[in-house]
């Protein structure tokens, strides 16, 4: 564990998050993400019908965003399997209202537009900043090495291809520093 040892304690909650980027065989990417709560003793709950016990869930819900190659948002569906209470479920199909969404800067906003408050899920929208990451993570790559390939096959052509550029999220966290050597390597490397 890399963090200190923590003094005697008794764990009460746990939340699983666990989000996975797809390609899709049409070329649009699925990012998929479930988010899973329980509590490690029993509770009363009326609208499940008496107690929630251990280990069950208390919240299992899931999301699917399909996001083409620009980040831009096609569609997104939303479940709610397990909620504390019976209205929760209602709010799933309100997600759909991200068709079109960028997730890209402004995306958060957006999201707080057009699910904010009732119209949406605390836990389903809490999800979505994670989910946008890992679509970054999981298209960047993409494109970067179908980019490479086109490069590469320029040159075995004979061509003379413009330099291979990565777009990086500049100053959007301590690696990405304009001036720092992250950025400098990716610098140095597109010059070569």
């Amino acid at each position: 564990m890399p963090l200190s040892t923590p003094v005697e304690r008794e764990a009460l909650h746990r939340r699983r998050i666990d989000i996975r980027g797809y390609q899709r065989i049409d070329g649009l990417y699925d990012i998929e993400a479930s988010l899973v709560d329980t509590k490690d003793y029993p509770f009363e709950n009326l609208d499940r019908g008496g107690v929630i016990e251990p280990g069950e869930p208390l919240h299992g819900m899931w999301m699917r965003l399909t996001v083409d190659d620009d980040m831009v948002i096609r569609a997104c569906e939303a479940a709610t399997d397990f909620a504390p209470y019976s209205v929760c479920p209602e709010a799933a199909p309100n997600f759909a209202a991200l068709a079109g969404a960028s997730c890209g800067p402004g995306f958060n906003r957006v999201v707080k537009d057009r699910l904010g408050g009732v119209r949406g899920c605390t836990h389903l929208r809490e999800l979505l900043a994670q989910m946008a990451t890992v679509a970054y993570q999981t298209i960047g790559p993409m494109r970067w090495r179908r980019a490479r390939a086109e490069r590469e096959a320029a040159v075995a052509r004979g061509e003379n291809p413009p330099p291979f550029r990565r777009t990086l999220p500049l100053n959007s966290c301590h690696a990405y520093d304009e001036h720092g050597p992250v950025v400098r390597r990716f610098r140095q490397e597109a010059e070569e």
